[in-house]
């Protein structure tokens, strides 16, 4: 699994013109699937997005984590993660999971977000979505679930 995660201070996302997700403060991720990733990945993408601190302190320090700050996620669904660019002008989409297994991973990550105690909106999966955020900071990250280990998430 791979994830954009972007730090908000708000954000929706709307389908067909109406809003079908919206949050103040928090984190945006956008989710990719690939056809490997099982619910281990999904799991360690979750606790790096509840525990990551990206937040600044009463110092400015970035030491406080979405649930810190009783933040929120919203996550959309993003199969373009998982492109494949080196080769012609137009990218390979191979390497994304099919809909039917990213669709039960991107509900179980949202499902696991709330378990973890932080609010979470999400888009429509599969749907051509519009998302409209205002990232603080801007704090943008890249995470791999390939790059995590059970020792370093």
């Amino acid at each position: 699994m791979r994830m954009v995660l972007q730090r908000v201070s708000q954000a929706q996302v709307s389908v067909a013109g109406e809003v079908v997700g919206t949050i103040g403060r928090g984190l945006v991720v956008l989710l990719g699937v690939a056809p490997e990733d099982t619910l281990k990945e999904a799991d360690l993408l979750v606790k790096k997005t509840v525990e990551l601190r990206v937040f600044e302190d009463s110092e400015d320090k970035m030491n406080l984590s979405v649930r810190d700050v009783a933040g929120q996620v919203l996550v959309v669904s993003q199969f373009t993660l998982l492109a494949d660019c080196r080769k012609g002008r137009r990218p390979s989409f191979n390497s994304a999971a099919d809909p039917a297994k990213a669709e039960k991973l991107y509900e179980y990550f949202i499902a696991q977000i709330q378990a973890a105690g932080v609010g979470a909106a999400q888009g429509k999966f599969g749907a051509m979505m519009e998302v409209a955020l205002v990232n603080h900071g801007p704090v943008t990250l890249v995470i791999d679930s390939n790059q995590l280990t059970p020792r370093n998430h």
